[in-house]
């Protein structure tokens, strides 16, 4: 790590120099992690199955009495050290790699993701359980030396990285100490009070920096995304944490950015909507992380999935606005991802692969888009299908593009009313091109018209002509695309 004198030191002050979001995540915009655990070896309900199975009068508690009976006898750590089930079946998170005869690969895993069009993934390297899936020398309770056996984080850096990608980790652990456990009983166990959250403060801040630093120095993410209460941690463990981190990134030669929910500032860190975004236009920067499943961010029997259509729309909306989607998949305890879910992200590369000069390495325009729909405005909006009357607007890089993209074929003409005679002036576009079907593939647009209505665009059949979850029109202009007149 650097010592020399522009280190960063755990001052806000100091750790606002760092830039909070890298050029390398603004032209991404694509990334993909998962929630994978001792949590989905009940494949119930959802990933806060360790919390629920001791609330009264929820659902998980009735399905684990039923199951595998009271949690003061079968408590949630015997599915991390495994356990028989009232039916005598073992039940036990233990991925086995396919080396091994088992069904986990994660090579395969990689290749998913880069095919998906991801360029950064990762995992959800502890989740508020307290499990790590790494060989953490401050958690006893972790997959090395309970379980599978497997450094999941090394295993995966090492794949995805092989694949091409970006590696990232997604750590829960603040509220793992500052809530989550707080209907199990008192443990006397030392090390069942370290796993259940029951340390004192200190002891437990201590462990969230140091198991931060572990990962790390064990394998140099490039992108650490934060769960929330945050807010609930001393501000010296939050400046700690960030001052080591970034003074990681000169040694390692890339830049490094980190995400909160809460308890930092956007000054230091890249805001993160959870499962939502901005109504329109944002700056700074932002990122939201949100899932291919409508209702579980794990792997759960009957588990329900976003249409490809509403996946791709989501992509396109958040991107327009100056973001990044970091999207959740869901394996299972196994280590198999679900042919369902193989397909959707199968369907986003497809759409990426076609159309991904307008996602891509762009930035956001004057204004984010236009139509009737409403997409985001705050945390926890669900993602919804855009119509041929949506468009959403990117601009390349450099400046001299102008992306449209259409949430539906709409007919024989596109018209696009933000770029209306008097509000854009238009005298240097030089052509407009449909993209598609096929990567590199596009067709030229000849005739266009603009009135005081908009830009009108005549496309080539009233039908699609091939399928797609949603069009892109690609605008050429001599110089740089000109901003909208202000009123």
């Amino acid at each position: 790590m650097t010592d020399d004198a522009s280190a960063y030191e755990p001052t806000w002050a100091s750790v606002e120099r760092h830039d909070p979001v890298p050029e390398w995540l603004k032209d991404a915009k694509f990334g993909i992690y998962f929630h994978w655990g001792a949590y989905s070896a009940p494949a119930f309900q959802s990933e806060w199955y360790p919390r629920h199975m001791h609330v009264p009068d929820t659902k998980e508690r009735a399905h684990h009495e039923a199951v595998y009976g009271d949690p003061a006898d079968w408590p949630y750590h015997r599915f991390i050290n495994g356990g028989a089930d009232r039916e005598g079946r073992h039940v036990q998170f233990k991925p086995r790699l396919t080396a091994d005869g088992g069904a986990f690969d994660p090579d395969a895993w990689a290749a998913l993701f880069a095919a998906a069009g991801a360029r950064f993934a990762g995992l959800a390297a502890e989740h508020h359980d307290g499990y790590s899936l790494w060989p953490s020398e401050t958690n006893e309770w972790n997959s090395v030396d309970r379980g599978p056996g497997l450094d999941l984080v090394g295993l995966h850096a090492d794949a995805i990285r092989s694949a091409g990608l970006r590696f990232m980790v997604y750590m829960h652990h603040a509220y793992h100490f500052t809530g989550y456990f707080d209907h199990v009983a008192p443990q006397t166990d030392p090390s069942l009070r370290k796993l259940y959250g029951q340390l004192d403060k200190a002891e437990h801040e201590r462990l969230w920096v140091d198991r931060l630093k572990e990962v790390i120095d064990r394998y140099r993410p490039e992108l650490i995304c934060q769960d929330f209460n945050l807010d609930k941690l001393d501000e010296a463990s939050l400046l700690e944490f960030l001052a080591y981190y970034y003074n990681h990134e000169s040694d390692w030669g890339t830049q490094v950015a980190t995400t909160y929910k809460d308890g930092m500032n956007d000054r230091a860190a890249m805001f993160d909507y959870e499962r939502g975004g901005p109504a329109g236009l944002h700056e700074p920067y932002w990122l939201t992380d949100d899932s291919i499943s409508d209702s579980s961010w794990c792997y759960t029997e009957g588990i329900g999935y976003y249409p490809v259509e509403v996946l791709v729309h989501s992509l396109v909306d958040r991107v327009a606005k100056g973001g990044t989607m970091l999207l959740n998949v869901a394996p299972t305890a196994e280590g198999v991802i679900p042919p369902e879910q193989r397909e959707l992200l199968l369907g986003i590369g497809d759409y990426l692969a076609r159309f991904g000069e307008s996602v891509y390495d762009t930035r956001p325009w004057t204004v984010f888009g236009e139509g009737p729909t409403t997409m985001g405005g705050d945390n926890f909006v669900a993602p919804v299908r855009g119509t041929s009357d949506d468009l959403r607007f990117t601009r390349s890089k450099d400046g001299t593009v102008l992306y449209a993209t259409v949430l539906d074929w709409p007919g024989t003409e596109l018209a696009i009313p933000t770029l209306a005679a008097g509000r854009i002036d238009l005298t240097g576009l030089r052509r407009a091109l449909l993209l598609g079907p096929a990567a590199g593939a596009a067709v030229d647009l000849p005739g266009h018209r603009q009135d005081d209505t908009g830009l009108h665009l005549a496309l080539p059949a009233a039908e699609a002509p091939f399928a797609s979850p949603a069009y892109v029109v690609k605008l050429e202009f001599a110089d740089r695309v000109p901003d909208l007149a202000t009123d």
